[in-house]
């Protein structure tokens, strides 16, 4: 049991690493989020609900192995080389070849223009609602340029 645990702990240290300093995998977890939030306006059944929950899946393992890839080939060399180039190329390349099944996907689901037209009413007879709106994608963008670390380091500079 001590090394399941021990597993569980590396695979999160690995996981919150990823999200310190990989601003494409920011940017996946922010667009689950906002996916699994928009998703409640549509009647989604367990089928559909189970197929978002796959396409996250995949696309957050996807770059966090083509993170991993990457972080490998850096480790083996630090100067230019082609055949390197080539395997960060392909890693990069199977996340957006899964991301843009993923947006196909999303299109199936969500176009509704009469759907799309009660989310735009929805937010826009709510102001608050949308005020909090406004705030997170702020608060995403935050998140997902500087990252995390970077925020907290800049507030734990020391005062001149």
């Amino acid at each position: 049991m001590r090394k399941q645990l021990k597993s569980f702990a590396a695979a999160f240290r690995g996981f919150f690493s990823a999200i310190a300093t990989e601003g494409h995998l920011r940017f996946h977890l922010v667009a689950a989020v906002y996916v699994i939030a928009f998703s409640f306006f549509y009647e989604m059944d367990a089928v559909k609900w189970a197929v978002i929950v796959i396409l996250i899946s995949l696309i957050i393992s996807a770059e966090l192995i083509n993170s991993a890839i990457e972080t490998l080939c850096d480790r083996v060399t630090r100067d230019y080389d082609e055949m390197i180039k080539t395997v960060k190329d392909i890693s990069a390349a199977a996340v957006l070849a899964l991301s843009v099944g993923a947006v196909v996907a999303a299109f199936l689901f969500y176009f509704d223009l009469a759907r799309i037209n009660f989310i735009f009413n929805y937010f826009t007879g709510n102001p608050l609602v949308l005020i909090l709106f406004l705030i997170s994608l702020i608060i995403s963008v935050l998140f997902i340029v500087p990252g995390p670390v970077k925020i907290i380091n800049h507030f734990n500079k020391p005062k001149k």
